[in-house]
């Protein structure tokens, strides 16, 4: 039976901490331009109809590192952006490839993809999650701390798809979040529902008062792919949670600093603070090629 990995709860508590030795054990050999034969004789499909350079690098080659190859297929490229169907794109590609890997807009066009899809289909972003991205996420802190035990995150700003995947990854992983964004912009009702242990959730308004227990200080982007036209009226909306040397002073000495990328610089976050030494940001995106490479791995070869 194959297996898909559309969000992070698609995998448990074990698995995940499966995924962060096998991405140490990766990391390891990350010089090496292969490291093992997983996907030998094997192509994957990368369909991105959003622009991306952390994850289409990352993923290309971690599939390289594993003895396979990938093929890019951009969104415009594609007979899907002339009206084909899912079903039939995803039915044909199953045919000539041996595992798609998914960046879209809406999340059930990933969901359609997996239904009719014979072979792994894997989500790199869609605008409610970014799995990929949290799963390297919370490796990255477990990898700095040794632990999750007793972690918590906060984070600051817009509760978009990153955020919704961190939200549940934290409820997998029994990991205290805090979600500080203006009135309206705070975790929808849908992914806290979704949240195996909710009561690990506090959300509020305050940047100042949160972040002072934080062991992570996360932020990213106030405008989403497709939100452009709300550009103005977010950076006046989302002004005071900016995380900048000030707020960052208010939080414990041993504190990170986490963002996704790309950051834009003076907006979400200032200089300062996203290269300074409380930042783990570059850490963080070399990380997401580790546990994509884990990922693939478990996908392909148990």
């Amino acid at each position: 039976m194959k297996k898909d990995f559309l969000e992070i709860t698609d995998l448990t508590k074990e698995e995940i901490f499966r995924l962060f030795d096998l991405a140490r054990y990766y990391r390891s050999r990350k010089r090496e331009q292969k490291c093992a034969d997983i996907l030998a004789n094997r192509m994957l499909g990368l369909v991105f109809r959003k622009p991306s350079t952390r994850t289409r690098v990352s993923f290309e080659v971690a599939v390289h590192q594993l003895g396979g190859h990938s093929l890019y297929l951009a969104g415009e490229s594609t007979q899907i952006s002339r009206g084909e169907s899912v079903k039939d794109t995803a039915s044909v590609l199953s045919r000539y490839l041996d595992g798609l890997v998914i960046r879209t807009f809406g999340h059930d066009e990933i969901t359609e993809y997996a239904k009719h899809a014979t072979v792994p289909v894997i989500n790199a972003l869609t605008d409610q999650a970014h799995p990929c991205q949290a799963l390297a996420d919370y490796f990255t802190v477990y990898d700095r701390r040794g632990t999750l035990d007793g972690v918590k995150v906060v984070y600051i700003g817009h509760a978009n798809n990153v955020c919704n995947s961190l939200l549940l990854g934290a409820a997998v992983l029994g990991v205290k979040i805090g979600v500080v964004a203006p009135p309206g912009f705070g975790p929808s009702a849908d992914v806290v529902r979704k949240m195996s242990r909710p009561e690990l959730l506090t959300t509020g308004d305050d940047p100042v008062a949160f972040v002072r227990d934080a062991d992570v200080i996360y932020t990213d982007t106030w405008v989403s792919m497709g939100e452009e036209r709300e550009r103005e009226q977010r950076m006046k909306t989302f002004s005071p949670y900016q995380v900048n040397a000030e707020l960052l002073g208010r939080a414990k000495p041993s504190a990170i600093f986490m963002h996704c990328l790309p950051a834009h610089r003076g907006a979400e976050v200032t200089d300062d603070v996203l290269d300074g030494p409380q930042s783990v940001v570059m850490d963080q995106a070399e990380n997401r090629l580790h546990c994509q490479t884990a990922l693939l791995h478990w996908l392909f070869g148990g």
